[in-house]
């Protein structure tokens, strides 16, 4: 195999079945990994149908897999093609493999899944280990409630997994505020190799004006984002019921329904909206970031990628976390709330439309995030930056002797 002295290639994986945040989270770290270093190159594999849609930094490239999407059942479908979920995942798995063979990478950065969907990733692992590239599984800071994470783990076999593949495991928070290893039973031998980097940062590009924003983004309006939109109907119900029953809310607001919400109910909400003077509506931004710079608050599902940027760029928010199929989002916008970082409302409460839109007019006056001083809550990037160095510029050797004293 010929020896590269002069440039580090990084492979970042993630399954993306559906939604937005894995391939934001990715595409964030990769952008913050190659403004730290001129000599890295960034691939990231990805499920993610609209992938395509976002712009790349100079030395980030993508290489789409075939999608798939999780049912309601818990099963997984082909999204496109009419081909059986097996054939699929086989011709997943060999593009992953594949690619991971040509380029080569010194590091590999998983999201989230320590052996991909449905196990697609363990071939790539053992041919990566065996070459002595460095092997990092990247978690968000919630996974899920820990007795409902444990029996998942214990189905895909996650935590042996950790113990025989990863060098690793950067969680991207901190355990003061939640630790996603939290009531599980993991080896203190891998609990020794977690570092949690802290939130990671967002920065933003100016925004592009388009003819729907005009009149809006000038004024001191609210972002409405539910992500990706597939499970946001809710929410965006939520919100114009507040404005139908109170006109006179005094912050317009900015919806943006998201990519991946049904073509129907979209137009059912852009009715509702376009009869309502003070609510405009989008179906998708790219720069959603560019767009929650310039509002005077956030009203969001809480997600970890949204989590980020409203503590990025210090904005008030209201969010209203769902409680299914994960309580992820209830147990991060909980503690943050706790802590006084953001305002909550439980989806039960939001439904009362004289309830949400109170809680509409309180968002300008409460407090912004940077209120609560919480020592290096944004230190994320930096840190990531910081570890992936250490394994790229250690190498392989180092990597096979880092191996050799904790005994994988």
């Amino acid at each position: 195999m010929t020896v590269r002295r002069h440039q580090k290639r990084v492979l970042i994986y993630s399954h993306d079945s559906f939604g937005l945040g894995h391939l934001r989270r990715c595409r964030a770290i990769a952008h913050s990994l190659v403004d730290a270093d001129p000599a890295v190159s960034i691939l990231i594999l990805s499920g993610s149908p609209i992938i395509g849609s976002f712009d790349f930094r100079s030395r980030v490239d993508f290489v789409r897999v075939p999608g798939v999407i999780k049912l309601r059942n818990g099963e997984y479908v082909s999204l496109n093609l009419h081909i059986d979920i097996d054939e699929m995942l086989a011709m997943r798995s060999s593009i992953i493999r594949h690619t991971a063979d040509i380029f080569d990478p010194e590091l590999l950065i998983v999201d989230k899944e320590p052996l991909g969907l449905r196990g697609e990733v363990r071939d790539t692992l053992d041919l990566l280990q065996r070459r002595g590239a460095a092997l990092i599984l990247g978690l968000r800071d919630v996974m899920d409630d820990p007795e409902a994470l444990e029996s998942e783990w214990e189905r895909k076999q996650a935590v042996p997994a950790l113990e025989e593949y990863y060098d690793e495991i950067w969680v991207y928070g901190l355990p003061q505020i939640c630790d996603p290893l939290a009531g599980l039973s993991v080896p203190r031998a891998v609990r020794e190799r977690v570092t949690y980097t802290g939130y990671l940062r967002r920065t933003a590009s100016e925004v592009q004006l388009t003819p729907e924003l005009f009149g809006i983004i000038d004024k001191d309006f609210l972002l409405v984002t539910p992500g990706g939109g597939g499970d946001g109907e809710a929410l965006i119900d939520h919100v114009l019921s507040a404005y139908e029953h109170d006109p006179a809310i005094p912050n317009p607001a900015l919806l943006v329904f998201g990519p991946f919400m049904l073509p129907e109910q979209r137009a059912t909400f852009a009715g509702r909206a376009a009869r309502l003077q003070n609510v405009r509506a989008i179906t998708f931004s790219a720069r959603l970031e560019s767009l929650m710079v310039r509002a005077a608050g956030v009203v969001a599902m809480g997600g970890y990628n949204t989590f980020c940027e409203i503590l990025s760029f210090d904005k008030r928010a209201l969010i209203i976390p769902r409680t299914a199929p994960r309580l992820e989002q209830f147990i991060r916008t909980k503690r943050a709330a706790e802590l006084g970082l953001l305002a909550m409302l439980r989806d039960d409460q939001a439904r009362d439309p004289c309830v949400m839109a109170a809680a509409l007019r309180r968002l300008a006056q409460q407090p912004p995030p940077s209120a609560v001083h919480i020592p290096g809550l944004l230190d994320g990037m930096p840190v990531v930056n910081r570890l992936a160095r250490n394994w790229l510029d250690q190498g392989r050797a180092g990597c096979f002797a880092a191996r050799a004293r904790y005994g994988t």
